[in-house]
């Protein structure tokens, strides 16, 4: 497939204290994640702490969760995206949409992935799918995954890449290449502690990143 240069989404997940959020929107994050899973150490405060910044985008990340769990988030934290992971269905997603909140699909990295996605992409209800690590927890394990086997999905829904990606996966990006590709995926291994990012280690993966050949320099 051909590579384009594009615009990649650096979105950075399981945030908790305001001051950090600002590093990390500083840093170059364009989506800023927060948690609202109770098994996660990054669980999100149950209200957003004074002085978030009012740039980025704001992304609720949710696992299994109802429809009012969600609406209620949406109005304390005014997200303007989701993250959903564990049994959701289309409709659901579908209604999230028509609310006007951008919806992300997480997708575990195993077996079929079109199967997987098949009923996402019929009915057009999701924006942009995330593959991350298989886990338990639904995500932050901090492990990778053989990327090569997302060469195998060929939907039209773009995807977010997630799952292990550090300071040291700069040379995994360049050599990776899919035309649905749209952005990455950041958490467990920029942290200085659960929740607490290494604003400084991403600043300097994020603009290594943009500098990179297939990206774009604009965020």
């Amino acid at each position: 497939m051909t590579q384009h240069k594009r615009t990649m989404i650096i979105k950075v997940c399981g945030l908790r204290d305001a001051a950090n959020v600002r590093a990390v929107k500083e840093a170059g994050a364009d989506w800023l994640g927060f948690i609202f899973y109770e098994g996660s150490p990054r669980v999100a405060p149950l209200l957003p702490p004074d002085g978030l910044p009012d740039e980025g985008c704001r992304v609720g990340v949710f696992v299994n969760p109802t429809f009012s769990d969600i609406l209620m988030q949406e109005a304390t934290y005014r997200l303007q995206a989701v993250q959903l992971h564990g049994r959701i269905y289309p409709e659901m997603c579908r209604k999230l949409k028509e609310r006007g909140l951008t919806v992300i699909l997480a997708i575990p990295a195993t077996g079929d992935l079109n199967a997987a996605t098949k009923p996402y992409c019929n009915t057009r209800s999701v924006d942009y799918f995330l593959f991350d690590t298989p886990t338990p927890q639904h995500g932050g394990s901090g492990k990778g995954y053989d990327r090569s086997m997302l060469h195998t999905y060929t939907g039209h829904v773009p995807f977010l890449l997630s799952g292990g990606i550090g300071p040291d996966s700069l040379d995994e990006l360049l050599h990776f290449h899919h035309d649905a590709w749209a952005g990455i995926d950041l958490n467990s291994r920029f942290e200085l502690a659960p929740g607490l990012k290494d604003a400084r280690a991403l600043h300097t993966f994020i603009q290594q990143l943009r500098s990179l050949p297939q990206q774009s320099s604009k965020p």
